[in-house]
């Protein structure tokens, strides 16, 4: 073979790798989850509804790409992005987004017909953040919230939300957000709080949009 087509060949080769790790539905989500914080495999399998043994062996594929990384902590084992891995990520949603019409499709179709599913606007949220007349939730899982979270909101996770309903003010607007545009915490949350009788609404972007747009963050509790 003429070297100059293996060398293409065989580079060709390894970047396909890339392709076949995030071929799988689960395997993308395992890793937007990832993105978020890091897990390990048990709960990895508890929200993507996998069994561990499913989830250890998707785990697998996208460690042997090099897209994850593990590391022991005590009894168990930590599993995280690799470098880059979630610029990635949002730059391969971003081109689906804008190439595949069957995505703002399907998430019109799901929030049909539920309340307070009209995004709130990044800009009015921050303006009205500095004037304190609403309330911001965090929804997602509370080690999602101390590794970075949107500053001036309050860490309530969705399995919390319905004992913290007397904490929170029925005279602000409430906005709730979680993970990004495809994540369902919040939109279930918008549904909780709307039917007991807040006024609530959700923000579509979540922290790992909001990083990217160089808004800043806070970390811990």
């Amino acid at each position: 073979m003429n070297p100059n087509r293996r060398f293409k060949d065989e580079i060709y080769e390894q970047f396909s790798r890339i392709g076949k790790a995030v071929s799988s539905p689960k395997r993308l989500e395992l890793l937007d989850i990832l993105c978020q914080g890091e897990r390990t495999v048990e709960k990895l399998a508890k929200e993507t509804a996998l069994t561990i043994a499913n989830t250890s062996q998707h785990l697998q594929v996208l460690k042997n790409s090099r897209l994850v990384e593990q590391e022991k902590q005590g009894l168990y084992v930590v599993y995280r992005p690799a470098p880059m891995v979630c610029d990635f990520l949002f730059s391969m949603r971003n081109v689906a987004e804008n190439r595949i019409a069957e995505i703002e499709q399907i998430k019109k179709r799901f929030l049909e017909g539920k309340k307070g599913m009209e995004p709130m606007d990044r800009e009015a949220l921050l303006s009205r953040l500095e004037t304190e007349d609403i309330t911001l939730l965090d929804v997602r899982p509370a080690e999602e919230f101390r590794a970075g979270h949107i500053n001036g909101a309050l860490s309530v996770p969705l399995n919390e939300l319905e004992f913290m309903l007397a904490n929170l003010p029925k005279d602000q607007e409430i906005v709730a957000y979680c993970r990004g545009p495809y994540c369902v915490l919040s939109v279930q949350a918008v549904e909780l709080l709307n039917q007991r009788g807040f006024n609530a609404v959700r923000l579509e972007e979540g922290v790992q949009d909001w990083k990217r747009m160089g808004l800043s963050l806070s970390t811990g509790k």
